[in-house]
């Protein structure tokens, strides 16, 4: 296993000194957010030693001055959070993942000629209770499971490197037995599950709080009508009930929404969102569909005038509800496009395969032969890193949907093999020749609108056709 500079003893001195810091700061705002968070910014902006940490405090500080929304949602997380979930997971993500991770990530990346990403997704288990249709993962063998010492292994070696934040899917995350004892033994990490929710029972929710530092996402697909026809009846109400369970005991929690083209105005409508902030709802991540996995189809992908109207959509939802959402691919805006294959995160399955995405079933590496440092040094992730961005047109972000044949190159170039059956439909036809002529006619658009958000249609039309 390769090895990598430990931080001198100075430099954990003058950690320890910064997290106490930083713990009382977040103490004072907690007492009164109202009055003592804008002041807690000015002081950032006052100390803050790279411009880029000074550039986000005047925008967290001119958001909240300005945007109601914005001020009711981070008065909300405040109040309404339990003091254990704000002292492990609020710390331990804005803190040590973000405040202090990244800069640690940036120096080892530079020392060590590798790019270390911001977090890590990882299935401890395949298995799960549901069948979801087209599930993403559902053509993964169904009972591969990550031994705790894995798990352990990769986490201790995520934090040598600067990671403070991980992710987990399935399966269903919450069929691993050793779930909690996990994130219970590294209390200085933040992490989140992707999760049908059905398994959360009220004595997971009061665990939960204890161990204070996981997130559930929990999946759905919109009313119960959506929601049940692709996850089982009965699902539905299942979720209303551990939603509730969540939001009575001060657990920050978000959910994960899968958009086709069947359900896109309903899970973006304001009577929805508005009823997710009131079941307590914190956070949303929305995926559009993607062709992959069990049973895929095309057809439920979302058209590219459906995704035109997400362009504009999500940003107001941002700015005008006390919620936060994500669009997965439109917001490559804000990522500076791709943020896979190592360079932001990467996904690690249940079986150990490493692959740069978890759209993205192919791998070279499996981690249980390898360190996380050395998985890092993978051709594959080489291949991806020296092609992102993938177009100039930062709302074209992805080698799936939006430039197909830069997936179809990677893989060639890498050696990469299909991580189960049928992973490699994607680039085959009839799925192909579909993706190439449904990319074709969201350049078009996607065009149209950085044009229109940044007045360089010459330069946009130009770059987008590579």
């Amino acid at each position: 296993m390769a090895s990598w500079p430990s931080l001198p003893s100075f430099d954990f001195a003058k950690r320890f000194v910064s997290e106490q810091i930083l713990r009382q700061m977040l103490n004072y705002v907690d007492r009164d957010p109202e009055q003592n968070f804008p002041k807690i910014l000015n002081l950032a902006k006052k100390v803050a030693k790279q411009p880029h940490h000074k550039a986000h405090a005047e925008k967290i500080a001119a958001w909240y001055e300005n945007n109601p929304a914005v001020r009711l949602y981070i008065n909300r997380l405040f109040e309404r959070t339990h003091p254990n979930v704000k002292r492990r997971l609020v710390y331990n993500w804005f803190i040590n993942a973000m405040l202090l991770g990244i800069p640690r990530q940036q120096e080892l990346s530079a020392k060590l000629g590798v790019h270390i990403p911001n977090f890590i997704l990882i299935d401890p288990t395949s298995d799960c209770n549901l069948r979801c249709e087209g599930c993403w993962a559902g053509m993964y063998e169904k009972h591969d499971t990550l031994e705790f010492e894995t798990l352990d292994r990769i986490i201790t070696e995520a934090k040598e490197l600067g990671i403070y934040w991980i992710v987990m899917s399935g399966g269903e995350p919450f069929k691993y037995s050793r779930l909690l004892e996990l994130v219970a033994k590294h209390p200085d990490m933040a992490f989140m599950v992707y999760t049908n929710g059905t398994l959360i029972t009220e004595k997971v929710a009061d665990a939960l709080v204890e161990v204070g530092n996981l997130s559930p996402a929990i999946s759905l697909e919109g009313w119960r009508e959506e929601t049940d026809a692709r996850r089982g009846k009965g699902v539905f109400d299942r979720i209303m009930r551990t939603m509730d369970l969540l939001r009575e005991r001060g657990v920050i929690f978000g959910a994960s929404i899968t958009i086709t083209r069947n359900n896109l105005e309903t899970v973006t409508s304001d009577e929805f969102i508005d009823f997710l902030i009131d079941k307590g709802v914190t956070y949303v991540w929305t995926f559009h569909y993607v062709p992959i996995g069990r049973n895929p189809n095309p057809e439920l992908m979302v058209t590219p005038e459906q995704r035109a109207y997400l362009a504009k959509r999500i940003p107001y939802i941002r700015t005008h509800k006390p919620i936060q959402i994500a669009d997965f691919w439109n917001d490559g805006e804000l990522t500076g496009g791709c943020i896979a294959g190592g360079r932001m995160y990467f996904h690690i399955t249940a079986k150990g395969d490493v692959e740069p995405c978890a759209f993205v079933h192919f791998a070279v590496d499996n981690i249980k032969e390898k360190s996380l440092l050395e998985v890092l040094r993978n051709p594959l992730f080489a291949a991806y890193q020296k092609r992102q961005p993938f177009s100039p047109n930062l709302l074209r972000p992805c080698p799936i949907i939006d430039v197909p044949q830069a997936l179809r190159d990677i893989v060639a170039e890498s050696g990469a093999r299909p991580t189960h059956p049928g992973a490699d439909s994607v680039l085959q036809e009839p799925i192909a020749s579909y993706l190439d002529k449904r990319a074709e006619a969201w350049r078009r658009l996607a065009d149209e609108i950085w044009a229109e958000r940044h007045g360089t249609q010459k330069e946009a039309v130009a770059g987008s056709k590579k």
